[in-house]
Formats: structure tokens, sequence, C-alpha cells
């Protein structure tokens, strides 16, 4: 057996393991995840680890491909680990787009925002990643393990994006430090240096079968991810499977008037699998939402909200009764029961949430 490249390692890691501390490996089904936990399961016997492992998977609902799950028990079986599988308790992925549009929305009509907010996650907004896995992974490792040091394992590799290109090996994990618990804990990136050829080998000279998914794509995660190639996302539409949540995040493309990868709409990759109605409504979204684009490109800079959704200036009356136009003309087009929609309102609004924020700050 050919043997593997060496793992990235650094002076916390080891300490953890020499003193037994508790390791959980994040699998997700994908061929990184599986060569990390079999690589970092090897590395764990070899330095003599006596702590407690396990392989965690945040289970997405019905975003995820089928064979994810049962990919990830056969894993935990060849490794004879235990396989926690969580999941998020106020719904899966697809309830959290659906969600956030009906927050979005109520958001805009009480002037809770200037510009209509996309319902769908970003590759700069990746809210699927921490609130869907992160947090709630850590959340079970905070209750399994208190008053331990933790080590959380993933299979990232820097080859991946320029992002992961920079990821540090090991970095201490905020939602693992937990006062009331007792808890600390670190995030581990073993297999980051890694090519893919050597994760392909591993499981060749393994003996342990990919996910069936690689078949027709060339990385899994969801079934359509906000970073997937339009390739794979076409893909995807090939799978019987996939067929009905395809047509619901078509469904909320038509809606909300935001395409799932900005310029990139999912309604056009496939539009034999939907109903003669939802392709003429999804048209008629794409026609709308260029109008929302051009509408909404009339407001100031100065008079968009903040990061923390709160206005930083006091509009004049003038651009006051020019936001009212703007929300006027959104609101009819989205169909939205909003407020503030004549030039006084608009006016007061702002005043008040300036106050407010001023109030917090002092406070």
């Amino acid at each position: 057996m050919t043997p593997y490249p060496q793992l990235t390692i650094t002076p916390d890691v080891i300490r953890l393991i020499d003193l037994g501390a508790p390791v959980a490996i994040g699998v997700s089904g994908g061929k990184d995840s599986d060569a990390a936990a079999i690589a970092t399961n090897d590395e764990l016997d070899r330095r003599g680890h006596t702590g407690p492992r396990l392989l965690i998977h945040s289970d997405l609902g019905r975003v995820e491909w089928r064979a994810s799950l049962p990919q990830c028990e056969k894993l935990a079986a060849f490794l004879g680990l235990e396989l926690v599988v969580v999941r998020r308790a106020a719904g899966d992925m697809m309830d959290r787009w659906l969600s956030r549009w009906a927050a979005n929305c109520e958001r805009y009509e009480n002037l809770e925002t200037v510009r209509l907010v996309l319902p769908w996650s970003t590759s700069g907004m990746r809210f699927c990643t921490s609130e869907m896995k992160t947090a709630v992974i850590c959340r079970e490792l905070v209750r399994r393990f208190p008053y331990r040091e933790i080590l959380s394992v993933a299979g990232l590799r820097r080859e991946e994006s320029p992002k992961r290109a920079k990821a540090p090996i090991c970095k201490p994990q905020k939602l693992l430090h937990r006062k009331l618990a007792g808890t600390r804990g670190f995030d581990w990136l073993p297999i980051l240096d890694w090519k893919l050829e050597d994760v392909l080998r591993l499981h060749h000279e393994r003996g342990f079968p990919m996910h069936e998914a690689y078949q027709t794509n060339s990385r899994v995660s969801c079934a359509f991810c906000i970073l997937a190639s339009q390739s794979d996302l076409l893909a995807s539409t090939n799978w019987t499977e996939h067929h009905d949540l395809y047509r619901e995040m078509v469904g909320l493309e038509a809606e909300s008037t935001f395409g799932f990868q900005d310029a990139h709409w999912l309604g056009d990759l496939a539009p034999h699998l939907l109903s003669a109605d939802l392709r003429a409504a999804h048209a008629e979204a794409k026609a709308r939402a260029a109008r929302r684009v051009a509408i909404e490109s009339r407001i100031p800079a100065h008079l968009l909200f903040d990061r923390q959704g709160w206005p930083t200036i006091q509009p004049t009356k003038a651009e006051a009764r020019l936001l009212a136009e703007v929300r006027t003309e959104v609101a009819g087009l989205l169909r939205l029961q909003a407020l503030y929609l004549d030039g006084d309102s608009v006016f007061d609004r702002y005043a008040g949430l300036i106050q407010q924020r001023h109030d917090r700050l002092a406070a």
C-alpha cells in the first residue's frame, strides 16, 4: 500500500491527542470527509490516542443527496466508530431559505431594510454552513463532552478554493468555548495539503467506495449548492430524487425574484421538469427581477443601512420622498404589504431608527 501524505498537524493538536481529548470528525458523505476520517483515525491509532472519537454528520434535510447519510453510516461501520447525526431543530436547509425570505419581506415592509434581501445563502454569506452545520455540531459536542477540550476535524483542502488555501491548520473554535459547560475546543484540518489524487488513491487503496453522486457530479454537498458549478447543478437535475426539491427551489426563485446563484437561475437549467404555470411564473419573475434592480438603483448609497441593520444618516425631505417612491414600486412589484410609502413617514421612520440605535449604544 502506498503511504498517503502526512497530515497537517500542530503542537496544539498533538497536545490534545496526547491528553486523550475527544475527537469528532465531521462527515458529509463526500470524498474529502471520507478521506479525512480514515486518515485521522489511522493517525490517532498511531499516536496512541485513548480518548473518545466519533463521526458527526449534520443532516440538512431535503437538500441532501439520499445516499449521503447511508454513505456516512458505511464509513462509521468501516472504521468501527459511532456516527452521531444532528439536525437543526427549527427545520432543514430549505425551511431556512423559506423562513429567511418571509422574514426579509417582513423587514422590508417595516422599513427595517432599504433594499429587498435575497433568500439564498451566498459564497460570502454561508449561513448554510455556519448555522446548519457548525453551530449544530458544536452544540452537540458541548453537550456530550462537558469540562473537556474538544478537537473538531473537517476534511477541507487548500486546493479546493482560494479561501481554503489560506485556512489555518488549527484554530480555536469559539462555539466550543462554553463557560457554563466548561468546554474549549479547536478546529483541525488534517488533509489541508492533500491533492485530489491523494484523496482518490486513499479510497482506492483502502477499498472504500465513494458516494454514488460522483458518477455524474464533481463534488458532493447539497443536491443544489450555492457553490456548485453550472454543470454540477445541471447534473443534479438528472437525478429523479431531486425533482421535487428542484421545483420547490425554482418556486422560491419565482416568488422572490432572486436567482439561486446571482445571475444564474435554477429554473433555466431544466424547464422540462416544471409545470407550465411554474415556467410562466419563473419567466415573469426574471423580468420582475430586472425591474426591481432598476428601481432600487435609484437609492443613494448613503441611505442604505449598515451591516448591523441601522441607518447611518437622516435623509432630506426630498430623499425621503424618493425612498417612498422606490418602496411603493418595489412593494407593488413583489405584492408586499409595505408601510412607510410617503415621504413624511419615511423621514420619521429613519429618525426613529436612528434614535433607537443611539439609545442602544448609550445603554
